[in-house]
């Protein structure tokens, strides 16, 4: 067996948010995703969300579709129902995105530690999101943390890290050696590319080409430190991830200044060849 590159497509990104007209069902989202091609869709529950996902799983299983839960717990005690309602799903992995924000990442630690140890009676990976207003809120803390606990492992969404340091291109020499310390904690990837002074910046846009080119060596840098690390049948889980607004950009008349649907299938064909330049045999998912 060869190892395998799954992509996955944001429940929640397929929001559209135009004033005046209503949201898509998300049966209806999760056929385009199937209809599209990709590996599987990602959902976004606290625990007030729980039942409305789990009425969804038919429709993960009549689509074919792989189920990735994004979890956001508002207190320790809560990941585990959240944990739950992800085994039921049949999911794939489970990414925190926590409401607990300890001020030092000492008092964090042993948080983490007993939500892994939690994860640990479960059949898929747990790992913890590099995300804004969420236990690993910023780069400098998670450093911190990943220095505290050896065995945390990261779902890696760069983008807020970037806009967190208000990171500067070219790189120095110390931020690139920051961002390799998280991408060698990283067993997944999320497709949203930010510049340092907005969260998600439109894709195909001249000027945001040097920004596009930095992920991409990120995302190339990631995948070969996972395919090292990994066994050769490891599936490696990349999701799609642009926001409906206001993370995705708008003008005067509330709409989007871009395509958003087009531009994560853009960032899929571009991950899949970073893939098939590491895994020239090997056949990733569409």
């Amino acid at each position: 067996m060869s190892q395998r590159l799954d992509i996955y497509q944001s429940l929640w990104g397929m929001e559209q948010r135009i004033p005046g007209r209503s949201e898509d069902l998300p049966e209806k989202s999760l056929a385009r995703i199937a209809d599209a091609g990709y590996a599987g869709a990602c959902v976004d529950p606290n625990v007030t969300e729980i039942d409305d996902c789990l009425r969804l799983k038919p429709h993960f299983e009549a689509l074919g579709l792989a189920c990735m839960v994004n979890a956001f717990p508002h207190s320790p005690e809560s990941l585990k129902p959240l944990l739950d309602m992800a085994a039921e799903l049949n999911a794939s992995q489970v990414n925190i995105i926590a409401d607990v924000k300890p001020l030092t990442a000492t008092a964090a630690a042993p948080v983490i530690n007993d939500w892994l140890e939690l994860a640990s009676h479960y059949d898929f990976p747990v790992l913890m999101e590099t995300h804004r207003n969420s236990t690993l809120n910023d780069l400098f803390y998670t450093l911190e943390v990943l220095s505290l606990v050896p065995e945390l492992r990261l779902c890696a969404d760069l983008s807020h890290f970037v806009v967190d340091r208000e990171l500067q291109l070219p790189l120095s020499e110390d931020d690139a050696h920051y961002f390799s310390q998280v991408l060698d904690r990283s067993d997944s990837f999320q497709g949203r590319i930010s510049n340092n002074q907005q969260i998600q910046i439109a894709v195909g846009f001249d000027q945001h080409a040097h920004w596009v080119k930095q992920y991409l060596a990120w995302w190339e840098e990631g995948f070969r430190g996972w395919s090292t690390r990994n066994t050769d049948d490891a599936t490696l889980r990349f999701l799609v991830e642009l926001g409906p607004p206001p993370y995705a950009i708008t003008g005067a008349d509330q709409r989007e200044l871009s395509n958003r649907w087009q531009e994560g299938l853009s960032i899929r064909a571009w991950v899949q060849s970073i893939w098939s330049t590491i895994h020239p045999a090997a056949d990733g998912s569409l």
